[in-house]
């Protein structure tokens, strides 16, 4: 009896109180199978396979008012509220000791909640920051002013934060990027498309001009105000690069001492600011954007004082709109939710308080969590899948017909370093010193903002910590890190929705997870950026020059085949979205082959009428069910490197053969591709 029966012995023969023989295993799949139910049979999978798939659970589920998509990752966020809420509300009837993290939980929960008093308070809380901003009358004083408000999450011209050196990745650097703008991407204010027209029209004319009136500005004052501070932001935005742009590495580093910083924009006291921020001792730093900048120095000549004034006021009204009284937080919803993505409605107030205490204190939550909801066994299972994915991974690179064996050798080196962190930390963050009380609820943010401001200045000048985790474990997402050659997976992705982990088979679980999160984090270390970083993490040239070419050759007919798609008159950017396409197909075809060494997969016993093979592909497609708005959409499109979840199915199943057999996909059918035009890369 090898390794792998004893584990399946060990789940079949479960506990003394419910006894279940490994025969029965296959029924309690069969029993718990979410994806029959959710095929619709009324769709051919060679038509639309992400249709077929997902089809019947997408009519059953519209999308609720409050939301701007729904699906798969929406309900598992859910799930985690629910849980995190029965947290939070055990943490108010606690008598927890002050400075606790029960009482920080309790107490950020309870200001969030207390509508009383935050419609009581109004614009008051904000009145002292106001009131620092209408004292400006220098660039000497703005500049101080963009330092401060950098230090509590207010947007400014600056985009700064300390990170690893991308050709030293040992060390930590400061980096600055370009920014500065109040809407999602610096093409909203040039594309004349039918949805950026409707959204910066709105920007202009209505979202503005709202928020400058209830900051008690006249009406003339507003409209003025709000022109004003939309061609500040268009004049940062021209000199700002596209997104397809962002994505070259060697591009966008560019190392400069800190007097050529000087050089670039004379008129700021770049030592004097960044001490500001309280990052000390800056004699290096790191500009993605050099251009960015010399246009931020021309912008605090061209524009007036009282100009970036209503710029920074607005700035700070919009950061913390959402946490100030109605009026506030009805227009940044109705501006933010609706007109950018499409919701109908709010979410309820505790479900909104909880994502916010998330995201400032998750790591505090998270603790609490995985100790109740990822128990070790489950962490077992897909610490050994991801060795299992990069086994499989290196088989895919020895066979490969286009790389030389050099490359070959450094690849492998790559490969095996590559750092997987799964389910949650083994070493938590000290929030010892960040203070939470019981109101204003603004000001607990404000507060939680400036701790992670503090926490980033901090790493300037010490060693990289390679253990840190950059998502806390209930979040519904992963990534991979090229400066740390490291994949980051957290419990939450590996939920699917009202089924135990137990309960799913091999063939859901290596198309959910395997293919769609793990193989698809591992192949981001090869994919077009991240290919270019070497074992440790360094941004350093490891290829033969005939490789790359060749790399290169398959990477465009990737772009190619997905510039070919659009929707709502707006096509896919193949440039801008190739690493996670890259990502997304060699997932599939690296997890599909991981799959076929199971013992599911080597039995080939159907449950429900479906074999292994194909319900790895319907895992893989579990993982993008979901449906967008049409705005939520539209601004994917535009602004974000992935493409629509339904693309990223029937997109890369196009490319791989075993796609075809499985669900007899014939010429003629809409998802089949010719041979001569599918993309292999890893």
């Amino acid at each position: 009896m090898n390794k792998n029966t004893l584990k399946n012995a060990a789940i079949c023969f479960g506990t003394a109180a419910l006894l279940v023989s490994c025969k029965d295993r296959s029924k309690i799949f069969a029993d718990h199978d979410v994806l029959i139910k959710n095929i619709d049979t009324g769709v051919k999978p060679g038509e639309n396979f992400f249709q077929y798939a997902n089809g019947a659970w997408l009519k059953k589920n519209p999308i609720p008012p409050a939301y701007a998509s729904w699906g798969i990752g929406n309900v598992v966020e859910e799930e985690l509220r629910d849980r995190l809420k029965k947290i939070n509300l055990d943490a108010l009837k606690t008598d927890a000791p002050k400075g606790s993290s029960t009482q920080k939980i309790g107490d950020f929960y309870y200001s969030g909640m207390d509508t009383v008093d935050i419609e009581k308070q109004g614009l008051q809380p904000l009145e002292p920051e106001i009131e620092k901003i209408s004292q400006i009358k220098t660039i000497t004083d703005l500049v101080d002013e963009f330092a401060h408000l950098q230090t509590i999450g207010v947007t400014t011209p600056f985009s700064l934060g300390v990170g690893q050196d991308a050709k030293n990745s040992d060390k930590n650097l400061l980096q600055l990027y370009q920014g500065g703008i109040g809407l999602p991407n610096r093409d909203y204010y040039f594309n004349t498309d039918e949805h950026s027209v409707a959204i910066r029209t709105d920007y202009l004319q209505k979202h503005l001009p709202t928020l400058f009136g209830l900051s008690e500005l006249t009406a003339a004052q507003a409209s003025a105000a709000s022109s004003n501070t939309y061609n500040l932001e268009k004049f940062l935005a021209d000199s700002s690069r596209k997104l397809e742009d962002l994505r070259d590495p060697y591009h966008n580093y560019n190392k400069l001492p800190l007097a050529a910083l000087s050089k670039l924009a004379p008129a700021i006291n770049w030592k004097d600011a960044f001490e500001k921020m309280g990052y000390h001792n800056v004699d290096t730093v790191i500009v993605g954007q050099p251009e960015y900048y010399r246009a931020l120095n021309k912008a605090l000549q061209v524009f007036t004082i009282q100009d970036w004034k209503n710029y920074l006021e607005k700035n700070l009204v919009t950061a913390f709109g959402s946490s100030l009284s109605k009026p506030f937080d009805a227009e940044d919803f109705r501006f933010f939710g609706t007109v950018l993505s499409g919701s109908k409605e709010q979410l309820p107030r505790w479900k909104r308080v909880i994502d916010e205490e998330n995201d400032l204190m998750g790591e505090v939550l998270g603790q609490l969590f995985v100790k109740d909801y990822f128990p070790e066994k489950t962490k077992e299972r897909y610490v050994e899948m991801v060795e299992a994915m990069r086994q499989t991974f290196k088989e895919h690179i020895q066979r490969l017909d286009w790389m030389s064996k050099q490359t070959k050798q450094k690849a492998y080196d790559k490969l095996a370093k590559v750092m997987p962190k799964v389910g949650y930390p083994d070493h938590w963050k000290d929030f010892s010193s960040l203070t939470i009380d019981r109101g204003p609820y603004v000001l607990n943010i404000m507060r939680a903002n400036n701790f992670w401001h503090r926490y980033d200045a901090n790493k300037l000048g010490k060693p990289v910590d390679r253990t840190e985790w950059g998502i806390t474990p209930q979040t519904y997402n992963a990534y991979y890190n090229p400066s740390n050659n490291e994949i980051v997976l957290p419990a939450a992705q590996f939920m699917v929705p009202g089924v135990k982990d137990e309960d799913m088979d091999d063939a859901l679980v290596y198309g959910y997870s395997a293919a769609s999160t793990i193989g698809h984090e591992m192949t981001h270390g090869f994919d077009d950026q991240g290919r270019q970083f070497d074992a440790k993490g360094n941004l350093k040239g490891w290829w033969l020059p005939q490789d790359s070419v060749k790399f290169t050759q398959r990477a465009q007919m990737l772009v190619n085949q997905f510039n070919r798609y659009s929707i709502y008159g707006l096509h896919v950017n193949g440039k801008a979205t190739l690493g996670e396409n890259i990502a997304d197909l060699g997932g599939i075809v690296i997890g599909l082959d991981a799959f076929k060494k199971t013992d599911q997969y080597k039995e080939g016993k159907s449950i429900n009428g479906l074999t292994p093979v194909q319900r790895f592909f319907l895992g893989y497609a579990l993982g993008w069910l979901g449906q967008e708005r049409k705005e939520a959409l539209s601004s994917q499109i535009l602004t974000n490197e992935h493409s629509p979840g339904f693309m990223r199915v029937n997109g890369p199943f196009t490319d791989v053969p075993e796609f075809y057999e499985a669900f007899h996909i014939k010429k003629g059918d809409k998802m089949w591709l010719d041979p001569d035009k599918r993309v292999k890369i890893w």
